[in-house]
């Protein structure tokens, strides 16, 4: 059963940035300002520019593989199943913690208003949550757009009544602790970020995503980080430095400076809604991963139930609620890097992914969303985040190491034995060593997934070429030779002689030439009978030599039908001349590995379809 694809673009957009403005902005800037100072400010802003690498890299493979499981689903795809699994759980892991670390710092806030355990708060509102998630997805997106653009009203407030009351004395020293600090702190508040991964998680369920999900993720990412960099800016402007380390608060404590107990009471309630819409995508978005992971046979099937009636997956919904609620429990700084360190490595695969994608020269990777300045971006993203990882510390890694080990554990002991899959690295070792690795499996599901895209419904052209005979020819030929072997080819289908067949072709050429273009010739037939029809293509790198001044052909779409067919053999032309006319097909064409290759480049081909 397929997911409903009921989310647009401002869906897109508040499931991302209400992920990720959240405890990233109303608790790390205190603790983040005691590692770097002022300099907090560059912190963020670096943070903000690697999630930049990581963001563009991950929309363009959401653009050529809208799925649900997000950056796991290309992962898988791009370097296996192995990777796969340790990505998925990671992110899984990942999204889960930063929902726990939202309702985490609940607690700071509620106090403010009512001095209540953060139990008696977090666990019902993760429940409420969870039920929420599972009735339907529209009505949770239906939520968060009412809690973001809440929110991001109550931060413009913020910014424009806080600059004016900025102290730049406060801004000195500015990097008291060193650049060093200042890169470590961008690794610790890396995890503001993270809300970028949900919407790729969500990508089926969006309507028209290879459009709507890249560029859901950049205006969200752009919000954001003028967003955080304003909101730290007047925090750490209007508060000394011994009110602001350390602080679970700093935006309330901003607050108090410019606007009085009833500003601290707007931002106590902004809070409460930034902490309330993390913890609803996060349970949206993380549910997704073990559903993906349960259809490539990664893990148990039961996790990829999703249910008659609503339409959601309620076993991984109900089960990321229980892991949410279990992380409650965990100390704050811990939380923080842990679920850092995890999102970066999750960024880094996907700058791995799209150079692998790439460079495997995959004829249905077809991307509809490019990253701009490949492979710049994606050799900076992964640099930024092996530096982050670096400076993050020690507890941080080894908790990412572990992770990684039980992702590598259920693989091999669950996984390995029970799925095989194609994937993107096989080719591209492939393509450098000439070895035959593969069998079409992964550009067949790329076809699929390309159709289903583009909502794209097959007509009876594409079901001819997915039945047609495809000659794939090496050496060089004349005319007479290329018709000579398409008759003995096509006969037994059209119910006719070869030497007939030959000679019909023979003479429709005579009739008038059927090259259409450089390098593409359409010889058709009409044949005598009824309820005929049937089409050969055929490929010659080294050239068939056509009479005339034609140049050499390269590639021959043969069309042959009995008269009663006259209808469909004007659209199977229209069809053909439609996506000959395509800048890339003839390059496309060219390129094809094999008779299969060769066949999808007119079953992916633009034109209009019946």
């Amino acid at each position: 059963m397929n997911l409903k694809k009921e989310l647009n673009l401002l869906d897109v957009f508040c499931i991302a940035s209400g992920a990720m403005i959240s405890s990233g902005l109303f608790i790390l800037p205190g603790l983040a300002h005691a590692k770097a100072g002022p300099a907090v400010i560059v912190s963020y802003f670096l943070a903000g520019l690697l999630a930049l690498t990581g963001m563009l890299s991950q929309a363009e493979l959401v653009s050529a593989m809208p799925k649900a499981g997000g950056d796991y689903f290309y992962v898988m795809r791009s370097m296996g199943p192995a990777v796969g699994t340790v990505s998925g759980i990671l992110t899984w892991f990942s999204l889960s913690l930063k929902s726990a670390f939202a309702l985490v710092g609940m607690a700071a806030f509620t106090k403010i208003l009512v001095d209540v355990d953060i139990r008696l708060i977090a666990v019902p509102l993760c429940a409420l949550f969870v039920g929420i998630n599972i009735i339907g997805t529209k009505d949770t997106a239906t939520i968060q757009r009412g809690l973001v653009v809440g929110l991001l009203g109550i931060l413009v407030y913020y910014i424009v009544r806080g600059i004016p009351a900025v102290q730049i004395q406060n801004f000195e020293p500015f990097a008291p602790k060193g650049v060093t600090a200042v890169l470590s702190t961008a690794g610790f508040v890396f995890v503001s970020y993270g809300g970028l991964l949900k919407t790729a998680a969500m990508a089926e369920e969006v309507r028209d995503p290879a459009r709507t999900v890249p560029l859901g993720m950049i205006l969200s990412l752009l919000v954001v980080s003028v967003v955080y960099t304003l909101v730290v800016f007047v925090t750490s402007g209007v508060l000394v430095a011994a009110e602001l380390d350390y602080s679970m608060t700093p935006i309330s404590d901003g607050a108090t400076a410019f606007l009085g107990r009833g500003g601290v009471l707007l931002v106590s309630i902004a809070a409460i809604l930034a902490f309330v819409s993390t913890a609803n995508a996060g349970i949206m978005a993380a549910s997704r991963y073990p559903m993906a992971l349960s259809r490539d046979r990664l893990i148990p099937v039961f996790f990829g139930e999703i249910n008659e009636r609503f339409q959601t997956p309620h076993v991984t919904i109900l089960i990321t609620g229980c892991f949410i609620i279990a992380m409650l429990f965990l100390e704050l700084d811990l939380l923080v890097k842990v679920a850092s360190s995890v999102l970066i490595l999750t960024f880094l695969f996907s700058c791995l992914s799209v150079i692998v994608m790439r460079e495997s020269h995959l004829r249905n990777y077809q991307p509809l969303f490019h990253s701009p300045l490949y492979p710049w971006v994606q050799l900076l993203g992964i640099t930024g985040c092996i530096l982050l990882l670096l400076g993050i510390g020690a507890a941080a890694l080894l908790a990412g190491c572990i992770l990684i080990g039980g992702g590598l554990f259920v693989y091999w002991f669950y996984g390995r034995i029970r799925t095989t899959r194609e994937y993107a690295l096989l080719h591209l070792v492939e393509r450098l060593t000439s070895k035959h690795l593969t069998n079409h499996l992964l550009e067949t599901e790329l076809k699929d997934i390309i159709r289903e895209r583009d909502d794209i419904a097959l007509d009876r052209f594409d079901h001819l070429i997915e039945k047609c005979i495809v000659l794939d020819i090496d050496r060089r030929l004349t005319m007479e030779e290329f018709f000579g072997e398409v008759a003995v080819a096509m006969s037994p289908r059209v119910n006719m002689e070869p030497d007939v067949l030959f000679r019909l072709l023979e003479e429709r050429e005579k009739e008038s030439s059927t090259v259409m273009g450089a390098g593409l010739a359409i010889p058709h037939l009409v044949l005598e009978g009824e309820k005929t029809f049937d089409i050969l293509l055929a490929r010659c790198k080294p050239g068939i030599e056509f009479r005339g001044n034609a140049p050499d052909i390269h590639a021959v779409f043969v069309l042959a039908g009995t008269k009663d067919e006259r209808n469909f053999h004007l659209r199977a032309l229209a069809a053909i001349a439609q996506i000959g006319q395509d800048l890339h097909f003839y390059k496309k064409w060219i390129r094809a590995k094999g008779e299969e290759a060769l066949r999808d480049t007119v079953l992916l081909g633009k034109r209009l379809r019946h």
